[in-house]
């Protein structure tokens, strides 16, 4: 059944039905999830049909099934340039050359890599704001749209038969996200997952998570990021209530969604010294005038060591003074002694009561006496 669904697929294709091949292609999945052909042709159609994130999702499934597949990392590869990937679209490409050394579409494609990398650096250094992303030339784009063919198509047949075409459902897991100077931290609410259900893959500016619980159906977020990150900075846990990622900032701008926006906006720059920094906070007043209160602190602390006072309260202040100036062998043996004599000693050698019992020593005239119970 899976294989007769692949043949109408690759002939739906065939006929620029890109849509109903990549329906088609879904549906053979099902029946056999673990065929890594079957992944690497929908992330043909789906490039086709512009979804290129999950494209990249596709093509990383057939790797990961079959690592020494050569045209899913070609195509993990076309789809990555298409988004501006060009890092993680020239690693795939490299892989797959090796796999497949007469293969000249890889060479080609690596050059293409190499020269919108360098083009790249140079805008970046010449702009203060983070500019939009380039623009693939037009010869990468020819030569990507050369290159996406579909290898071995049957005959054309009618298709009239066909399975009818499977809505989208709604995602099984909601999502959100916050963002630190230096970091996007990505929750996804999902309770009781094994961590080895959990797939998780960082692009230069996608990300891409799979989780696989056996007797569910997949779950699959792939968006393509607001802006880029450090793959080898990012991680992530599984959490008995969530997943949690963490997304290392390639620059510290402001992201005002997770998703990639079209429309040109405006790249805030955090100040991260400002937030990381020693400077402490300051609190609201109704007060017209601001309030200097580490000034006010500092003079009503200098208030009270002048102050003068007469009497007991004089000697309280003068043994508080004492203990709160003390060494750490100071401050025990002044609690050791004037608990020990019950309140009649108070010495601050430690050296001397360390050792001993303090004995009470009561005032002329006076006598100790113990409290019975």
């Amino acid at each position: 059944m899976a294989s007769d669904l692949e043949r109408k697929a690759k002939e739906a294709f065939v006929d620029d039905h890109f849509e109903l091949a990549a329906e088609l292609l879904t549906q053979a999945i099902a029946l056999s999830p673990a065929s890594a052909e079957i992944y690497a042709d929908r992330a043909q159609a789906n490039i086709k049909l512009g979804n290129l994130t999950e494209a990249v999702a596709d093509a990383n499934k057939a790797i990961e099934l079959d690592p020494s597949m050569a045209k899913a990392y070609f195509r993990k590869g076309t789809a990555c340039i298409k988004l501006e990937e060009y890092e993680t679209a020239k690693s795939a490409l490299e892989i797959g050359a090796s796999l497949a050394p007469e293969d000249t579409r890889f060479a080609n494609l690596i050059k293409q890599c190499d020269e919108c990398i360098a083009d790249e650096t140079a805008d970046l250094s010449k702009q203060v704001l983070e500019a939009p992303a380039n623009v693939v030339s037009k010869q990468v784009s020819e030569a990507v749209a050369d290159a996406v063919s579909m290898e071995d198509v049957q005959p054309v047949i009618d298709l009239s038969g066909q399975v009818p075409v499977v809505t989208a459902a709604k995602p099984k897991y909601r999502h959100e996200f916050y963002q630190k100077p230096e970091e996007v931290v990505v929750t996804i609410f999902a309770k009781g997952l094994p961590a080895s259900s959990v797939a998780v893959d960082f692009g230069e500016q996608i990300l891409s998570v799979s989780i696989n619980v056996p007797g569910e159906d997949p779950y699959h977020f792939q968006p393509r990021l607001f802006g880029k990150i450090i793959p080898a900075k990012c991680r992530y846990v599984v959490l008995s209530t969530k997943v949690e990622i963490r997304l290392a900032k390639a620059d510290p701008i402001h992201w005002i969604s997770l998703d990639y926006k079209m429309e040109p906006t405006v790249v805030q720059r955090v100040d991260v010294s400002s937030v990381n920094g020693s400077n402490k906070p300051s609190y609201p007043s109704s007060k017209p005038k601001a309030v200097d209160w580490d000034k006010l602190e500092a003079q009503v602390k200098k208030e009270e060591k002048e102050e003068k006072l007469d009497g007991d309260a004089a000697l309280n202040k003068f043994f508080r003074d004492i203990y709160q100036d003390a060494d750490e062998d100071t401050r025990r043996a002044m609690k050791k002694s004037f608990v020990e004599s019950n309140g009649t000693v108070l010495s601050t050698n430690w050296k001397e009561v360390g050792s001993k019992k303090v004995e009470g020593s009561p005032p002329d005239g006076m006598e100790v006496k113990k409290w019975e119970y």
